[in-house]
Protein backbone atom coordinates (compact mmCIF):
# COMPACT_ATOMS: atom_id res chain seq x y z
CA UNK A 1 0.00 0.00 0.00
CA UNK A 2 2.98 2.63 0.98
CA UNK A 3 4.39 1.86 -2.33
CA UNK A 4 1.03 2.36 -4.47
CA UNK A 5 0.48 5.54 -2.25
CA UNK A 6 4.29 7.01 -3.84
CA UNK A 7 3.73 5.95 -6.91
CA UNK A 8 0.48 7.64 -6.98
CA UNK A 9 2.00 10.95 -5.51
CA UNK A 10 4.85 10.60 -8.25
CA UNK A 11 2.79 10.30 -10.86
CA UNK A 12 0.12 13.17 -9.71
CA UNK A 13 3.83 15.33 -9.24
CA UNK A 14 4.89 15.16 -12.59
CA UNK A 15 1.78 15.42 -14.45
CA UNK A 16 1.32 18.58 -12.56
CA UNK A 17 4.83 19.92 -14.11
CA UNK A 18 4.37 18.47 -17.21
CA UNK A 19 0.60 18.70 -18.89
CA UNK A 20 -0.12 21.92 -20.20
CA UNK A 21 -3.24 23.27 -17.83
CA UNK A 22 -2.11 27.09 -17.90
CA UNK A 23 1.42 26.56 -15.53
CA UNK A 24 3.29 25.95 -18.52
CA UNK A 25 4.91 29.73 -19.39
CA UNK A 26 5.06 30.18 -15.72
CA UNK A 27 7.41 26.93 -15.11
CA UNK A 28 9.14 27.04 -18.34
CA UNK A 29 11.09 31.10 -16.78
CA UNK A 30 10.30 30.02 -13.08
CA UNK A 31 10.95 26.44 -12.86
CA UNK A 32 14.19 27.00 -10.62
CA UNK A 33 12.48 29.21 -8.60
CA UNK A 34 9.78 26.38 -7.47
CA UNK A 35 12.63 23.81 -6.57
CA UNK A 36 14.33 25.95 -4.76
CA UNK A 37 11.78 27.12 -2.28
CA UNK A 38 10.78 23.14 -2.11
CA UNK A 39 14.13 22.53 -0.90
CA UNK A 40 14.03 23.27 3.25
CA UNK A 41 10.82 21.61 2.82
CA UNK A 42 12.63 18.09 1.52
CA UNK A 43 15.16 18.32 4.07
CA UNK A 44 12.54 19.04 6.77
CA UNK A 45 10.71 15.86 5.70
CA UNK A 46 13.64 13.94 5.73
CA UNK A 47 15.03 14.79 9.19
CA UNK A 48 11.48 14.38 10.47
CA UNK A 49 10.14 11.07 9.13
CA UNK A 50 13.88 9.55 9.15
CA UNK A 51 14.58 10.65 12.65
CA UNK A 52 15.49 6.74 13.92
CA UNK A 53 17.45 5.76 11.08
CA UNK A 54 21.19 6.59 9.52
CA UNK A 55 20.63 8.63 6.93
CA UNK A 56 24.39 7.59 5.65
CA UNK A 57 23.37 4.02 4.66
CA UNK A 58 19.49 5.07 3.62
CA UNK A 59 19.38 5.22 -0.14
CA UNK A 60 15.85 6.92 -0.27
CA UNK A 61 17.19 9.74 2.27
CA UNK A 62 20.19 9.70 0.70
CA UNK A 63 18.29 10.24 -3.20
CA UNK A 64 16.73 13.09 -1.36
CA UNK A 65 19.84 14.89 -0.04
CA UNK A 66 21.39 14.50 -3.62
CA UNK A 67 17.89 16.15 -5.15
CA UNK A 68 18.46 18.72 -2.48
CA UNK A 69 21.72 19.17 -3.17
CA UNK A 70 21.11 19.47 -7.29
CA UNK A 71 18.35 22.28 -6.67
CA UNK A 72 20.86 24.32 -4.63
CA UNK A 73 23.40 23.67 -8.14
CA UNK A 74 20.10 24.54 -10.50
CA UNK A 75 20.18 28.44 -8.24
CA UNK A 76 23.53 28.55 -9.28
CA UNK A 77 22.91 27.54 -13.19
CA UNK A 78 19.76 28.61 -13.91
CA UNK A 79 18.54 31.39 -11.87
CA UNK A 80 21.31 33.53 -10.10
CA UNK A 81 25.52 32.68 -10.68
CA UNK A 82 28.24 33.66 -8.28
CA UNK A 83 28.80 37.16 -10.28
CA UNK A 84 24.99 37.91 -9.81
CA UNK A 85 23.60 37.14 -13.46
CA UNK A 86 20.23 35.89 -13.58
CA UNK A 87 19.29 32.82 -16.06
CA UNK A 88 22.51 32.55 -17.46
CA UNK A 89 23.11 29.11 -18.35
CA UNK A 90 20.85 29.53 -21.12
CA UNK A 91 23.23 32.52 -23.18
CA UNK A 92 26.35 30.40 -21.71
CA UNK A 93 25.37 26.75 -22.94
CA UNK A 94 24.19 28.02 -26.34
CA UNK A 95 27.33 30.25 -27.05
CA UNK A 96 29.35 27.37 -26.20
CA UNK A 97 27.87 25.05 -28.33
CA UNK A 98 27.94 27.54 -31.25
CA UNK A 99 31.21 27.87 -30.46
CA UNK A 100 32.07 24.24 -30.23
CA UNK A 101 30.44 23.38 -33.55
CA UNK A 102 31.57 26.37 -35.24
CA UNK A 103 28.30 27.70 -35.79
CA UNK A 104 26.84 31.49 -36.07
CA UNK A 105 26.73 33.48 -32.81
CA UNK A 106 23.15 33.88 -31.40
CA UNK A 107 22.59 29.95 -32.54
CA UNK A 108 20.11 28.49 -30.35
CA UNK A 109 20.67 24.97 -29.74
CA UNK A 110 18.54 24.60 -26.23
CA UNK A 111 15.54 25.92 -25.79
CA UNK A 112 13.94 27.54 -22.36
CA UNK A 113 11.58 24.85 -23.06
CA UNK A 114 14.31 21.82 -23.42
CA UNK A 115 16.28 22.91 -19.87
CA UNK A 116 13.03 22.62 -18.14
CA UNK A 117 12.56 19.36 -19.44
CA UNK A 118 16.05 18.19 -19.18
CA UNK A 119 16.08 19.06 -15.61
CA UNK A 120 12.86 18.23 -14.14
CA UNK A 121 13.54 14.64 -15.80
CA UNK A 122 17.40 13.60 -15.42
CA UNK A 123 16.88 15.60 -11.86
CA UNK A 124 14.01 15.69 -10.46
CA UNK A 125 12.82 12.61 -11.49
CA UNK A 126 16.09 11.14 -11.33
CA UNK A 127 15.69 11.72 -7.71
CA UNK A 128 12.13 11.24 -7.07
CA UNK A 129 12.46 7.86 -8.36
CA UNK A 130 15.73 7.27 -5.79
CA UNK A 131 13.41 8.56 -3.05
CA UNK A 132 10.32 5.91 -4.50
CA UNK A 133 12.58 3.14 -4.86
CA UNK A 134 15.63 3.48 -3.34
CA UNK A 135 15.43 1.08 -0.35
CA UNK A 136 14.50 -1.85 -2.75
CA UNK A 137 16.47 -0.78 -5.86
CA UNK A 138 19.36 0.94 -4.68
CA UNK A 139 20.75 1.19 -8.13
CA UNK A 140 18.01 4.56 -8.56
CA UNK A 141 19.90 6.27 -5.70
CA UNK A 142 23.41 5.37 -7.10
CA UNK A 143 22.23 6.91 -10.45
CA UNK A 144 21.36 9.93 -8.58
CA UNK A 145 24.64 10.11 -7.14
CA UNK A 146 25.48 9.46 -10.74
CA UNK A 147 24.31 12.17 -12.23
CA UNK A 148 25.55 14.58 -9.49
CA UNK A 149 29.59 13.31 -10.10
CA UNK A 150 29.39 13.32 -13.87
CA UNK A 151 27.30 16.83 -14.01
CA UNK A 152 29.61 18.44 -11.41
CA UNK A 153 32.97 16.81 -14.00
CA UNK A 154 31.04 17.99 -17.20
CA UNK A 155 31.01 21.86 -15.87
CA UNK A 156 34.62 21.47 -14.93
CA UNK A 157 36.09 20.28 -18.24
CA UNK A 158 33.42 23.06 -19.65
CA UNK A 159 36.19 25.14 -17.75
CA UNK A 160 39.16 24.16 -19.05
CA UNK A 161 38.11 24.19 -22.52
CA UNK A 162 36.32 27.67 -22.47
CA UNK A 163 38.93 29.15 -20.28
CA UNK A 164 37.01 30.90 -16.72
CA UNK A 165 33.72 30.23 -14.99
CA UNK A 166 30.55 28.84 -16.32
CA UNK A 167 26.79 29.14 -14.50
CA UNK A 168 27.08 25.82 -11.37
CA UNK A 169 30.61 25.66 -11.97
CA UNK A 170 31.11 26.47 -8.27
CA UNK A 171 27.94 24.47 -6.75
CA UNK A 172 29.48 21.71 -9.21
CA UNK A 173 33.19 21.23 -7.04
CA UNK A 174 32.01 22.64 -3.69
CA UNK A 175 28.51 20.03 -3.39
CA UNK A 176 28.52 17.97 -5.69
CA UNK A 177 32.65 16.16 -5.28
CA UNK A 178 31.87 15.41 -1.95
CA UNK A 179 28.91 14.54 -1.52
CA UNK A 180 28.54 12.33 -3.96
CA UNK A 181 31.64 10.40 -3.36
CA UNK A 182 31.01 10.41 0.17
CA UNK A 183 27.02 8.55 -0.85
CA UNK A 184 29.09 6.26 -2.86
CA UNK A 185 31.13 4.78 0.43
CA UNK A 186 28.27 5.31 2.68
CA UNK A 187 26.32 2.96 0.72
CA UNK A 188 29.95 0.58 -0.21
CA UNK A 189 31.08 -0.04 3.14
CA UNK A 190 27.54 -0.54 4.49
CA UNK A 191 27.66 -3.36 1.69
CA UNK A 192 24.38 -1.89 0.73
CA UNK A 193 26.45 -1.30 -2.95
CA UNK A 194 29.12 -2.46 -4.91
CA UNK A 195 31.91 -1.19 -6.69
CA UNK A 196 30.55 -2.50 -10.00
CA UNK A 197 26.77 -1.46 -9.30
CA UNK A 198 28.57 2.25 -8.67
CA UNK A 199 30.26 1.78 -12.09
CA UNK A 200 27.08 0.74 -13.68
CA UNK A 201 25.35 3.91 -12.27
CA UNK A 202 28.08 6.05 -13.87
CA UNK A 203 28.14 4.62 -16.99
CA UNK A 204 24.12 4.96 -16.97
CA UNK A 205 24.79 8.76 -15.97
CA UNK A 206 27.57 9.62 -18.95
CA UNK A 207 25.19 7.51 -21.65
CA UNK A 208 21.95 10.28 -19.79
CA UNK A 209 24.27 13.36 -20.50
CA UNK A 210 25.08 11.97 -24.06
CA UNK A 211 21.27 11.64 -25.04
CA UNK A 212 20.96 14.99 -23.49
CA UNK A 213 23.17 16.46 -26.15
CA UNK A 214 22.57 14.59 -28.66
CA UNK A 215 19.11 14.55 -28.78
CA UNK A 216 19.08 17.97 -28.75
CA UNK A 217 21.35 18.06 -32.14
CA UNK A 218 19.06 16.08 -33.33
CA UNK A 219 16.25 17.77 -32.29
CA UNK A 220 17.06 21.60 -32.94
CA UNK A 221 19.81 21.30 -35.44
CA UNK A 222 19.21 17.96 -37.49
CA UNK A 223 15.44 17.85 -37.48
CA UNK A 224 15.79 14.38 -37.13
CA UNK A 225 14.05 13.87 -33.48
CA UNK A 226 10.36 15.10 -32.96
CA UNK A 227 10.28 17.02 -29.17
CA UNK A 228 7.64 14.84 -27.64
CA UNK A 229 10.04 11.72 -29.14
CA UNK A 230 13.30 13.28 -27.04
CA UNK A 231 10.79 14.19 -23.92
CA UNK A 232 9.82 10.26 -23.89
CA UNK A 233 13.42 8.63 -24.02
CA UNK A 234 14.46 11.00 -21.73
CA UNK A 235 11.77 10.17 -19.34
CA UNK A 236 12.08 7.07 -19.77
CA UNK A 237 15.88 6.90 -19.37
CA UNK A 238 15.42 8.74 -16.21
CA UNK A 239 12.99 5.78 -14.80
CA UNK A 240 15.09 3.24 -15.58
CA UNK A 241 17.48 2.46 -12.88
CA UNK A 242 14.22 2.33 -10.11
CA UNK A 243 13.55 -0.81 -12.16
CA UNK A 244 17.16 -2.43 -12.39
CA UNK A 245 19.57 -4.13 -9.79
CA UNK A 246 16.70 -5.13 -7.11
CA UNK A 247 17.88 -5.35 -3.17
CA UNK A 248 16.79 -9.11 -3.28
CA UNK A 249 20.52 -9.80 -4.32
CA UNK A 250 22.23 -7.40 -2.61
CA UNK A 251 25.17 -7.36 -0.31
CA UNK A 252 24.83 -9.38 2.77
CA UNK A 253 26.03 -7.87 5.99
CA UNK A 254 28.20 -10.44 7.83
CA UNK A 255 25.72 -10.23 10.63
CA UNK A 256 22.96 -10.87 8.45
CA UNK A 257 24.67 -14.08 6.82
CA UNK A 258 25.38 -15.27 10.50
CA UNK A 259 21.75 -15.29 11.39
CA UNK A 260 20.84 -17.01 8.09
CA UNK A 261 23.12 -19.70 8.77
CA UNK A 262 22.38 -20.45 11.77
Amino acid sequence: MKSKGSFVALVIAFLMLWLPVGQHDFLLEHWMKVGTFMAPFLLLAAFVFAKDRDLRTDPSALSLFLLVAYIAHQFEEHWIDVFGQTYAFYAYLNAFLSDLTGSATGTEFMSQASIFVINTSLVWLVGAAGIWRGSDYVFAALCMAAMVVVNGASHIAASFIGGGYNPGLLSGVVLFFPLGSAVYVWLIRARIASVYLVIASIIWAVLAHIIMIAGILAMSRLGWLPELAYFMALVVWSLLPAFLFSQSSRLQTPDASSRQIS
